[in-house]
């Protein structure tokens, strides 16, 4: 698969929305709201079986208490600061309903600390649909990424690190670094999988870029990081031993 059609068929799992904050504000993380999204639904569906999230939404709790960064944000990215869920919700008619909503908040609570590294304030739903059965979810491509163009040193750095399954621009370069006026800024765009907690790969990204970058400046250097996919965890993956390949870990 080349690489134009392996991006076509992740971008296809996101349509892309808000840049979220993750973790704090010397993080340099963000996400994408439709890769968080899909990452709580999963969670919630293996949670509450015999439930669905619909439509959700993710945004600020409280922008006006939220902080600027420590590193350049991306374009459009929001400022760092808890997070609201809205979402609707269907059921199966066999139990109260405010009790599986009880337990999709707790599941996506969870979800967000634990599988993002994202802080959920509130988790607000809405019940609109009673079920008999439920469909399963769109599969991401099994497919092996393609090798990704762009500064090797950076992008080796990036690939190097567990839990991060490629390298996935969503709005201009998947690597992008501004080198000038004795100081440094590199930004990357890559998919996760769910073995591991997200904002933990994106801190071991961001050392890693910026172990590189600063072998090359006597300024400082900064890094900001942008999930824009969370993959399940699949039992077997292809191998990339001895080549550099992009799924790790």
């Amino acid at each position: 698969m080349d690489a134009d059609r392996w991006t076509q068929a992740v971008r296809g799992q996101l349509a892309p929305g808000r840049l979220l904050p993750l973790g704090g504000v010397a993080d340099g993380a963000w996400i994408v709201e439709s890769a968080a999204a899909g990452a709580l639904r999963r969670a919630a569906a293996t949670a509450v079986p015999d439930a669905r999230l619909d439509t959700l939404r993710l945004s600020l709790a409280d922008p006006a208490s939220a902080a600027g960064p420590a590193v350049p944000p991306p374009p459009s990215a929001l400022a760092v600061g808890p997070l609201r869920v809205v979402a609707d919700f269907a059921a199966a008619p066999d139990r109260p309903l405010p009790v599986v909503a009880d337990e999709l908040r707790r599941a996506v609570r969870t979800a967000a600390s634990g599988t993002l590294g994202a802080v959920v304030e509130s988790v607000d739903l809405r019940a609109t649909e009673l079920l008999e059965g439920l469909t399963a979810g769109t599969a991401v491509p099994e497919e092996e990424p393609p090798e990704p163009e762009g500064d090797a040193g950076v992008v080796r750095a990036v690939l190097s690190v567990p839990g991060v399954a490629g390298l996935v621009p969503l709005f201009g370069r998947a690597v992008r670094i501004d080198d000038g006026e004795g100081k440094c800024h590199a930004q990357a765009q890559f998919a996760v999988t769910e073995g591991r907690r997200a904002l933990e790969t994106v801190r071991e990204v961001r050392a890693a870029v910026a172990g590189v970058l600063a072998g090359r400046t006597s300024g400082p250097v900064t890094v900001a990081a942008v999930v824009t996919g969370v993959l399940p965890a699949r039992s077997s993956r292809p191998s990339n031993a001895g080549r550099g390949g992009p799924f790790r870990g």
